[in-house]
């Protein structure tokens, strides 16, 4: 039996800046699922506050995985809105916010990166208890067959 690779646990809007000389904040639609977040550039993505209705045909998928991930940093409130930071394994650091009525992405964001963590934790440590077992029953029967 498996498991789906990428079940969506959340959907919808969020802001990121652009590491450009400006840093302006685009409108992105983003799905969260159980390995990552995706995001992609949606129409009229300025950041007038206007929704956001459909993707662009234009934009390709950012995909932020949780194995490249390391935390959810930086969480300010200002003016209505939540600021965070999410640092990668490479050191970037990535700058979103969200309304702070709405999803609470920080949060939620946060918390898919503790669960994937927390798996793959308990993945590693299975592995390292079974080639343990394996490597001390090997033993157990060496020295079984020595006294025979």
């Amino acid at each position: 039996m498996s498991l789906p690779a990428k079940v969506t646990t959340q959907d919808g809007l969020l802001e990121k800046r652009s590491g450009g000389l400006l840093q302006l904040w685009k409108k992105k639609l983003c799905v969260l699922s159980d390995d990552g977040l995706r995001l992609r550039s949606c129409k009229g993505h300025a950041a007038s506050h206007a929704p956001c209705v459909a993707w662009s045909s234009d934009s390709r998928t950012k995909e932020l995985l949780f194995e490249r991930m390391v935390t959810v940093d930086c969480v300010e409130y200002k003016r209505g809105l939540v600021y965070f930071t999410v640092v990668m394994s490479t050191g970037q650091e990535i700058d979103f916010r969200c309304p702070q009525d709405g999803t609470a992405w920080n949060a939620e964001i946060a918390l898919a990166l503790v669960r994937y963590k927390n798996l793959q934790a308990v993945q590693t440590g299975r592995k390292r208890f079974i080639s343990t077992a394996h490597l001390s029953g090997t033993e157990e029967d060496d020295q079984i067959s020595q006294f025979e």
